[in-house]
């Protein structure tokens, strides 16, 4: 189901019902800064297992949530000052950070080192998700299992069909990944570099 949203000001009631779904465990596509992203709740283990059925994805490969702010980030990462200071300068944006999680993270959604690539993307439907329902997102590229991105709500529904419960369409996104930045040990190391500028971190 194909479900169009404000991308500039989403209307309250729209995102009231997308977030009455994460809570029940629904599986999502919704539009970030970057790409469109496949999501639910991460405190929903049920529904973070069907996420890696529709990705096909292996278990041992945690997926990167979404915050709405640092705030948000420091109750579900361990944030120094370093990191905090790096973060406040380039969030919201097309950023990943990978942290060491927080007790709060499900354990499924840790790395072996309990880490975990955390985001604020800079675009007002995610955040009115995040704000409303109160926990952080589940965050993976809608995308094929070769990589292809899908940049196009339509095109998610075509290749993605009923697997989803729901398809948020927010208009056109970059269609191109976030930048993605370690942060442990106050070192930052560039993993990869997409659409945010990474210069100030080489």
């Amino acid at each position: 189901m194909l479900l169009e949203i404000n991308p500039i000001n989403p209307p309250e009631r729209k995102i009231n019902q997308v977030v009455e779904l994460l809570r029940n465990g629904g599986v999502i596509a919704y539009p970030t800064d970057t790409i469109y992203g496949i999501g639910c709740d991460i405190m929903n283990k049920k529904a973070i297992e069907r996420v890696y059925q529709i990705k096909q994805w292996p278990k041992q490969k945690p997926f990167s949530f979404i915050c709405s702010d640092l705030k948000n980030i420091s109750q579900y990462a361990k944030v120094s000052n370093y990191a905090y200071k790096t973060m406040r300068r380039l969030l919201p944006g097309p950023y990943t950070f990978i942290l060491e999680g927080s007790n709060l993270v499900p354990k499924m959604m840790l790395t072996k080192r309990k880490t975990a690539g955390i985001r604020v993307p800079n675009h007002p439907i995610c955040m009115a998700l995040i704000n409303t329902l109160g926990n952080p997102i589940l965050s993976t590229s809608a995308a094929t299992k070769e990589g292809e991105l899908f940049s196009e709500p339509w095109l998610i529904e075509a290749h993605f069909g009923k697997l989803l419960d729901l398809i948020i369409d927010g208009g056109p996104v970059p269609g191109v990944p976030s930048s993605v930045v370690s942060l442990i040990g106050d070192e930052p190391e560039i993993l990869r570099k997409a659409l945010g500028d990474v210069s100030s971190l080489e």
